[in-house]
């Protein structure tokens, strides 16, 4: 990366460049999206293509005797069926079920692939199949075993400091409860989908994925050819939020029965197959222990949050992980651990451990600020972390007071009487509630090209791809504010392997990290342009100095003389039209263990609940955000209410529901799985700071995905409170949990 101290910006004098000049009014691919053609991994059109179906597992724990598959061998349409008794042996990229023993360890868990002319026959011959289990008795109880919860296998970022016995000694005031959080699955409007084919060793993959470059990798692996043998190609993923994070069965398997199949397969996953094979967020429950003084200073702070794992693999819904360095203590303990039990793996769902933990952490605090009677925003400013207290290290950028007192005025938080039960408008109890948001930031090196081409246009390409968050857009923008042309005229290309390489989308990450590397190869280009011109005799622009020379609206220019000037296109048509490019990879920075980096947000939450049925209303969710730069206004802030209205959906909805013997998820569709609809969300009002955090990244942008869900179930929980005098610790909350409180 050219560092902020090498490159200076000739139009505008700052050592860093200025995001958002040239805000794009709508979606990049906005057009395309509406009118139908964006087109996702299912989509694509292949010749000869099959149908897979994938069978899954009956029983939650045990091995498969035997599959008898002649009748759904006899079966109109069927090309072939791939069960664990004639598999081609793979190596296994990781914890997936891909068919190579007879073991089960879930009920849904992948134990065989049909591939058939059509979708509706390789299901009709799925039915034919005849299997036969040995089965074992499965562990399905969270809190049956809950007393065997074990330490994970490899690390769970617990945390010390202090000393926790003395600290508590000193304090006046103990807030000691446990929270809990179900398990809960994603389910975004795209399904996981793969299309795969091969030519000779080379295999061509349409894949519905947050990774690209992660499923190229896996790929190769698994069927040990080079990852340059693996085409993978994603332009548009329907959503993600951590579910298409990894590489799961369906998409090896997809490329298994390819080749055995010799044909082009398509697999879809059934909104009902969404519940296990690809991963969810585990439940879990936290014991949370504050102590402090009568002045409101934690003196301790102890945050155990335990999760349920699979059996193929430890997964840490790491929920004390936030405890450690949101808010300043003496002392500190935090730990994580696991129970085994006989469920589909867990993984990273939008905001894996913060969106958890702040439910129990920002609730345990609101009880601690009534019982010490201060406000709970001042007990948060009480203890403001001015630095990290893990390691004592200074903050890149935090604007967390900012944050606290914009959304509290907006929201209008000193009319809330602390006292719970007083307000009420007719028949509901009017309740306001607050948390703290907190969301890591983090960068991952990124690759990007950007060609200017003879007919005044640009193009950038990148190996990373857009979940419907705004990448196209932003990358966009990137380019034209760093060549200080119209947005426009850039071409965005994305989601396809032969690109330069990016690191996956997850972990808020994707904006921070590529958008340098765009900027990186705009400015190596651009340099470039000048020295073609500075070169060419034939340029208004020959012999002149370097750091002379501008470009602005498709045109270079002598800023010591402006009439001395040429548009690219005349430049570049004058020498071959050949276009100009360069390539870039945006590193990390060279100091980053001298900073800690994460992004801040306040959230609150005005709720009603009827008197007699207890129903909830969240009326009002306010909320100001601390993220660094901006980038774009409208791909922002639609991030951040997408996270709020998880926020709304993780407080009041979502729980997934596991049979207790047969350990299948009773709630597999949209029917029972509850989620918000237009009815529930009603005003949701949020702003970014906009404060630029170039100790972060040269452009002062810093990741926005995952921030918004954070504490915003935490400020519900606690707006309930202050209606009804009620304190649910279980989410979600329902009006029974409300009622019997």
């Amino acid at each position: 990366m050219i560092a902020p101290q090498d490159h200076q910006d000739p139009q505008d004098h700052q050592t860093h460049a200025k995001l958002g000049r040239r805000q794009l009014s709508h979606r990049y691919d906005g057009l395309a999206k509406v009118t139908g053609r964006a087109k996702y991994a299912a989509e694509f059109p292949v010749e000869n293509i099959a149908y897979a179906y994938v069978v899954q597992a009956t029983i939650p724990s045990g091995t498969i005797a035997s599959i008898d598959q002649a009748a759904a061998t006899r079966a109109a349409g069927v090309h072939s069926i791939i069960t664990p008794f004639n598999a081609p042996k793979l190596t296994v990229p990781g914890n997936v079920n891909i068919l190579q023993d007879t073991n089960v360890f879930f009920s849904g868990q992948p134990i065989a692939v049909v591939v058939a002319r059509s979708l509706p026959e390789a299901e009709q011959a799925a039915k034919l199949l005849r299997i036969e289990y040995k089965a074992q008795p499965a562990k399905l109880d969270f809190n049956a075993v809950l007393k065997d919860a074990r330490a994970p296998k490899r690390g769970g970022g617990d945390s010390h400091r202090g000393d926790p016995q003395a600290s508590l000694a000193k304090a006046t005031v103990v807030i000691d409860q446990t929270y809990s959080t179900p398990i809960q699955n994603h389910n975004p409007m795209e399904p996981h989908a793969t299309v795969a084919s091969w030519e000779g060793d080379k295999l061509n993959v349409y894949d519905a994925t947050q990774g690209i470059s992660g499923a190229q990798s896996s790929l190769a692996r698994a069927f040990s050819i080079p990852p340059a043998n693996v085409h993978v190609q994603c332009p548009f993923t329907g959503g993600g939020f951590g579910s298409k994070g990894y590489v799961w069965s369906h998409t090896i398997l997809a490329a298994m029965a390819a080749k055995v199949a010799q044909r082009p397969v398509k697999l879809v996953l059934g909104r009902n197959q969404m519940f296990g094979p690809v991963g969810s967020r585990p439940n879990t429950s936290q014991h949370i222990k504050l102590a402090a003084s009568s002045d409101g200073k934690l003196l301790l702070q102890q945050h155990d949050s335990t999760c349920y794992t699979s059996l193929i693999s430890d997964w840490i819904e790491s929920a004390a992980g936030a405890t450690a360095l949101l808010y300043d203590s003496e002392s500190l303990t935090t730990s994580h651990s696991l129970v085994d039990l006989n469920l589909g793996m867990g993984t990273w769902m939008r905001a894996p451990g913060e969106a958890t933990g702040s439910v129990g952490l920002e609730i345990a605090l609101d009880e601690l600020a009534e019982k010490l009677n201060i406000d709970p925003i001042q007990l948060r400013l009480i203890n403001y972390a001015e630095k990290d207290p893990r390691q004592g290290l200074p903050w890149s950028s935090k604007h967390l007071r900012e944050c606290y007192t914009q959304a509290a005025d907006r929201f209008g938080w000193s009319k809330r009487t602390a006292q719970t039960g007083q307000h009420r408008e007719g028949n509901k109890l009017i309740g306001y509630g607050m948390a703290t948001a907190n969301y890591g930031a983090g960068r991952r090196p990124s690759s990007a090209i950007v060609r200017i081409l003879p007919n005044g246009r640009v193009f950038v390409g990148v190996g990373t791809q857009d979940l419907g968050t705004g990448t196209y857009t932003i990358l966009a923008q990137t380019a034209a504010d760093t060549l200080f042309l119209d947005p426009a005229l850039v071409d965005v290309k994305l989601g396809d392997s032969t690109l330069p390489p990016s690191g996956g989308s997850g972990g808020s990450t994707t904006a921070a990290s590529v958008c340098p590397g765009v900027y990186d190869a705009a400015v190596k280009a651009k340099l470039k342009l000048v020295q073609l011109a500075i070169a060419d005799t034939q340029s208004p622009l020959h012999g002149a100095a370097e750091e002379d020379v501008q470009t602005k609206d498709g045109k270079l220019f002598l800023k010591s003389n402006p009439q001395r000037s040429e548009t690219f296109t005349t430049l570049l048509g004058r020498n071959g039209d050949t276009p100009v490019e360069a390539i870039a990879t945006s590193e990390l920075a060279k100091d980053r263990d001298t900073f800690s980096s994460h992004s801040w947000g306040a959230i609150f939450a005005e709720v009603a609940v009827d008197a007699d049925t207890h129903m909830v209303q969240v009326c009002r969710m306010v909320g100001t955000y601390d993220i660094g730069t901006l980038i774009n206004q409208t791909t922002g802030i639609n991030q951040l209410v997408g996270g709020v209205v998880w926020g709304v959906s993780m407080a009041l909805h979502e729980e997934t529901l596991i049979d207790p013997t047969f350990g299948r998820t009773v709630n597999e569709n949209f029917a029972d799985y509850h989620v918000p609809v237009n009815a529930d969300i009603h005003q949701i009002d949020v702003t970014a700071l906009d404060i630029p955090d170039y100790k972060f990244n040269p452009l002062g942008s810093r990741g926005i995905g995952e921030i918004g869900i954070t504490g915003a179930a935490a400020a519900i929980a606690n707006a309930i409170y202050n209606a009804t005098g009620k304190r649910v610790r279980d989410l979600p909350i329902t009006l029974d949990k409300i009622m019997n409180a």
